[in-house]
């Protein structure tokens, strides 16, 4: 019966499957994300070519640090966007929601600052460009809830651009007035140069108030959404931080080069989770337009399966040639690609489940297993790491996904029966 779902049996089926939203808004989905992909390899190939392994380390450091500030700025709404866009005043969900994540990402921003010499001593050299560090900050931290928007919206395509202008990073990275920051900024003016054009978009999309209307912020879309919100806020918290949390931590303990090699390994292997990251996304809308969740949490597994084992096998086998063509010294990751390939498919199963709670609104069912994840990741990941490396983070990531993945499997089960 699964097959019948996803695979057409002729040309008019197969057109059929195109129309349908679901696989509409995924492949958008994976296109945007193959495509960051495909430019961040170029990145950091350039950025590996122009700036010495260890500044590499600590620029990624500090993308993973602003990248976690961001995340812990959305409060939530990045995904009540999603969810309440369907039904809502479209126009005061973005701007109050965009409001509330710039002024957040600012106050975190200020606490990073302030006890960097406690998170990071290697980081403080930043205190001296705090004007360029808040601009790069606030507009990356614009880029999801922004995107998020133009999915909810059905209307991934628009995403696919924002993606190309994010892009031109690889251009910027090579500009010698960057200085020693060239890597971190290349991210921030890549991201302002995104959301002037996004915005621009949503105009056009009709996404506006009146010009004799005075702007009020949506406090009913904020009450309505808010236990959604907080619950999805710490789930959110529980899920990401972890994977931006550990280019820090290794930076800490291994140093600098570690770092590098960490980073770009899971870069590459992060290719992989785009899979499920996008269909389970594709699942979340429909899932939010009232769509059968049953039939599509079917055609989200296959789906994810039928795309993730062919090119996990690609990985998995020649790792090692990708890591080389970024630089000599990166192979060495190889060994913990190869973990992190083999934990995609474990990845895979957490996050459709994921998609459907968030549908079904049983925030506390992801929270609790979130947790799960949370604490074997980061309780695991500094005693394997002491032991094995940077491959004791790829152990401590494949441990716990499993343990995530068979709790999800049984609740997925009841879905689908």
């Amino acid at each position: 019966m699964m097959v019948d779902i996803i695979l057409p049996r002729n040309l008019e089926e197969f057109k059929a499957h195109l129309r349908d939203p679901l696989y509409r808004n995924s492949i958008y989905l994976l296109l945007t994300m193959i495509s960051g992909a495909v430019f961040g390899f170029i990145f950091w190939i350039a950025a590996a070519k122009i700036y010495p392994q260890s500044e590499v380390g600590i620029n990624t450091a500090l993308i993973s640090a602003v990248t976690l500030i961001a995340i812990i700025s959305f409060l939530g709404l990045d995904q009540s966007i999603i969810r309440f866009f369907p039904e809502g005043d479209k126009f005061k969900i973005l701007m109050t929601s965009s409001i509330i994540i710039t002024f957040s990402t600012i106050i975190f921003g200020i606490i990073f600052i302030l006890g960097i010499n406690i998170w990071s001593p290697n980081l403080a050299f930043i205190k001296s460009n705090l004007l360029a560090f808040f601009i790069s900050l606030v507009a990356f931290s614009l880029i999801t809830p922004i995107s998020n928007a133009f999915i909810a919206l059905r209307k991934s395509e628009y995403y696919f651009y924002q993606n190309l202008l994010m892009g031109s990073r690889v251009l910027l990275v090579i500009l010698p007035f960057l200085g020693k920051l060239g890597i971190f900024l290349s991210f921030g003016i890549s991201s302002l140069i995104a959301v002037a054009f996004s915005f621009t978009l949503f105009y056009r999309l009709g996404i506006r108030t009146e010009v004799n209307e005075r702007f009020n912020i949506g406090w009913d879309y904020l009450r309505d959404s808010f236990h959604f919100s907080a619950g999805n806020y710490f789930f959110m918290l529980l899920t990401s931080i972890p994977a931006y949390l550990l280019p820090i931590l290794v930076l800490n303990v291994l140093g600098s080069e570690a770092t590098a090699s960490y980073f770009i390994a899971y870069t590459i292997a992060s290719i992989l989770f785009m899979i499920p990251g996008a269909l389970s996304t594709s699942l979340f809308v429909e899932g939010s337009h009232g769509e059968s969740l049953r039939r599509n949490t079917i055609k989200t597994l296959v789906a994810i399966f039928t795309l993730l084992l062919p090119l996990a096998i690609i990985f998995f086998i020649f790792g090692g040639f990708f890591l080389g063509i970024i630089g000599k010294n990166y192979v060495n990751g190889f060994n913990l690609l190869r973990v992190m390939v083999v934990s995609s498919f474990l990845f895979a199963i957490c996050q459709v489940y994921f998609s459907i709670g968030r549908v079904q609104k049983k925030v506390k069912n992801l929270i609790i297993i979130s947790l799960i994840i949370f604490i074997l990741l980061l309780g695991l990941s500094y005693p394997l790491m002491i032991q094995f490396g940077i491959l004791g983070v790829g152990y401590a990531w494949i441990i716990s996904y499993f343990a995530g993945s068979l709790v999800v499997a049984i609740k997925i089960r009841k879905i689908i029966r």
